[in-house]
């Protein structure tokens, strides 16, 4: 395990200093004190297409690129032009000391991948608002649709909003989550203490389950089970085997005549 985790800090560190001798990153100042332009030194947007803005995580769902500096804490909005990327952080307080290693590594993250910059064939998420939702319910699904979803969607999975029940809001989870073992960390170390910090109305959030959930669950465990007992009579049967292959050998000492 040790050997396997030194292996893999080798390779990210070799990875991580080709990238930085391939690329090599510049950051302009612009008219706007809370917007800084980088220059990664290779086209961004092929000369045909223009600029792309994006306002807000939700519209970065056709660019791969946007989508992944939006992860950056304190990133408002992306703008990308034909050889540059404008990144407006949300206030005055965040420094950017502070945000411009994570854009770097953002940006050379995504152009070791070779994803397109802009996949215009993307279907556009879900919006789970309703008009019929009160203030507090608006609220927890903008922030499940701008801050939590689309994280969770770049991992393989998703959170849908279910119910807001005396404080407690039900998620229910599918895709890679569904299976995951951190699942409940992510609950409640990540949801939870998202929607805590911005709507003090949320006392808890837990996971439900479908009826097809808990058939599939059910199912599961009586598997799991299963096996579980024939690897226990396995287990039994080949500890019956050694006894008995002991005794053979033990047999055939005792009948070698003493010399």
């Amino acid at each position: 395990m040790q050997l396997r985790s030194t292996v893999r800090l080798n390779f990210c560190s070799q990875l991580w200093n080709t990238l930085r001798r391939s690329m090599f990153i510049q950051s302009q100042e612009t008219p706007n004190p809370n917007s800084l332009k980088f220059l990664p030194g290779r086209p961004v947007l092929d000369s045909g297409v223009g600029t792309r803005d994006f306002p807000s995580i939700q519209s970065a769902y056709i660019s791969p690129l946007a989508k992944q500096l939006f992860r950056v804490d304190g990133v408002k909005s992306v703008f990308l032009g034909s050889d540059f990327i404008t990144i407006t952080k949300e206030h005055d307080d965040i420094q950017w000391q502070v945000l411009k290693p994570d854009i770097y590594a953002a940006i050379m993250d995504f152009f070791s991948t070779n994803l397109p910059v802009v996949d215009e064939d993307a279907e556009q998420p879900q919006n789970s608002a309703s008009p019929d939702d009160d203030d507090t319910t608006a609220m927890i699904k903008e922030l499940l649709d701008t801050r939590i979803r689309p994280t969770v969607q770049e991992d393989g999975g998703d959170i849908t909003f279910v119910a807001f029940v005396d404080g407690v809001v039900k998620l229910k989870l599918q895709g890679a989550c569904t299976s995951c073992p951190s699942s409940i960390v992510t609950l409640k170390n990540g949801v939870q203490n998202m929607l805590q910090f911005y709507i003090p109305e949320v006392k808890s959030v837990e996971q439900t389950e479908d009826e097809v959930d808990k058939t599939a669950k059910k199912e599961f465990e009586e598997f799991e089970e299963k096996l579980q007992h024939e690897l226990f009579d396995e287990e039994k049967q080949l500890e019956k085997d050694l006894l008995d292959e002991d005794e053979i050998e033990e047999k055939k000492a005792k009948s070698k005549p003493n010399k």
